[in-house]
């Protein structure tokens, strides 16, 4: 595993569901595989997208996925999801799931922060929770203590145009975290950040990850962002999409950021995943 801050593990930063029960997170390979994607492949008429994708990722274990524009990433995150039905193979969260079963087994954090605009910071973060059917108070009362653990207190009456990129990103996970779902999908979650800020959010995600055990696929165009976050990195091929490679990540990864993404093993995991992007071998 990724060894994601060092520090000691600290209570979970969501101790229960929009349902009021937690779902538990195992370390990888504790339990079998939480997602399963098998012989996966979709079209858009007659585009073909992704073609035979075959990915198992255990409970716990964040999987960072690569690939050029195009090939697919986000629309294999999206039936994931349950938002698309798949064209071809078979998609399991725990047990076989059609589209629509998948839904309420995953939270989905898409490229843009997406927060309402005439909500204050909480009650953007807690929007899981009121579509769930919980008071605005209650809703209120779970999320507050959470943005100090989160580098945001004194901002949960800000409205969105008063806070920064990185702020705003920070309340868009919280606003996926408080969904309560076992299985977590990043899309490009800091793709319009600047350079200083996503160095920074990369760190934090780090963190927070470490903090809490989900199972989560994260896809990103950043192949030092991917090997710095996931346990494990999937490299796409071109349109149509497939695994043209997988990389482990070694544990422990030094904490400081800088360090660990200067180290000599982690600039020959990512000259790997340059090598397959570019078409060749790993």
């Amino acid at each position: 595993m990724l060894s994601k801050t060092g520090a000691p593990s600290k209570e979970p930063l969501i101790s229960s569901a929009a349902n009021g029960a937690r779902h538990a997170a195992a370390a990888p390979g504790t339990a079998g595989p939480v997602v399963e994607i098998r012989g996966v492949g979709h079209r858009f008429g007659e585009l073909q997208v992704l073609e035979q994708i075959e990915l198992a990722v255990p409970a716990g274990e964040v999987l960072g996925i690569v690939g050029p524009s195009g090939c697919g990433k986000s629309t294999l995150l999206e039936i994931v999801a349950g938002l698309r039905a798949q064209s071809d193979g078979t998609v399991s969260i725990g047990v076989p799931r059609g589209a629509p079963d998948r839904l309420p087994a995953c939270a989905l954090m898409p490229q843009g922060d997406l927060l309402l605009p005439w909500l204050s910071a909480v009650d953007n973060a807690s929007l899981a929770l009121r579509l769930a059917g919980v008071s605005r108070g209650e809703a209120r009362r779970r999320v507050a203590p959470l943005f100090e653990r989160l580098g945001l207190s004194g901002f949960e009456q800000a409205r969105p145009r008063e806070l920064s990129g990185g702020m705003r990103q920070r309340v868009a996970f919280l606003r996926t975290l408080m969904a309560g779902k076992p299985v977590l999908l990043l899309d490009e979650p800091f793709a319009s950040l600047d350079a200083i800020t996503r160095a920074e959010m990369q760190t934090w995600l780090a963190a927070v990850l470490a903090e809490d055990a989900h199972t989560v696929l994260l896809v990103t165009h950043d192949v030092e962002e991917a090997l710095y976050l996931s346990d494990r990195v999937a490299v796409m091929s071109p349109r149509p999409g497939r695994i043209a490679a997988q990389l482990e990540v070694p544990a422990p990864r030094d904490p400081d950021r800088a360090a660990a993404v200067t180290s000599a093993e982690f600039a020959e995991l990512k000259q790997s995943a340059l090598r397959v992007l570019a078409g060749g071998s790993a």
